[in-house]
């Protein structure tokens, strides 16, 4: 996770009370990070919405875009101290939130990122880590860490 983010891409208490507030919130610190406009992200982000909610389940949210103008993927992960409704698979609300950003020429490679994080975030151990972590230090640790192997 890595190539993906850095310490500075990490919100330990994003202050949002719902879906399109956590979305822009994200989409400006992208902006920041990536010198993207954060209009342009939000837009891609809301459309991508449209599609289908993001929120993947057990109070996690994958929201992502392509971008024209991206010139490398990236992620932003932010916790969420009030749940929120992302309008989820399970209805559960959302508490772990991670945005990937992605170049339009990605490709697969966007959607192994994808695959990536989701089978990051539907580790239980992995996401009571960063439940219980309390500041971008310890959220990096943990989101840094080598995923385990599953081999017998």
């Amino acid at each position: 996770m890595t190539n993906l983010i850095t310490p500075e891409a990490i919100i330990p208490a994003l202050k949002a009370n719902s879906k399109k507030q956590a979305l822009q919130e994200l989409s400006e610190r992208a902006a920041d990070l990536s010198g993207l406009p954060a209009r342009e992200i939000l837009d891609a982000l809301v459309q991508r919405e449209r599609l289908g909610s993001t929120g993947t389940g057990d109070g996690i949210a994958i929201p992502h875009a392509k971008l024209a103008r991206a010139k490398t993927m990236f992620g932003i992960f932010a916790r969420v101290p009030r749940p929120i409704d992302f309008e989820s698979l399970d209805g559960a609300p959302v508490d772990l939130i991670f945005l990937l950003v992605a170049p339009e020429s990605a490709g697969a490679d966007h959607l192994k990122a994808l695959a990536r994080l989701a089978r990051m975030l539907r580790d239980p151990v992995t996401t009571a880590k960063l439940r219980a972590a309390r500041d971008v230090n310890a959220l990096y640790s943990v989101l840094s860490e080598e995923p385990a192997s599953h081999a017998a």
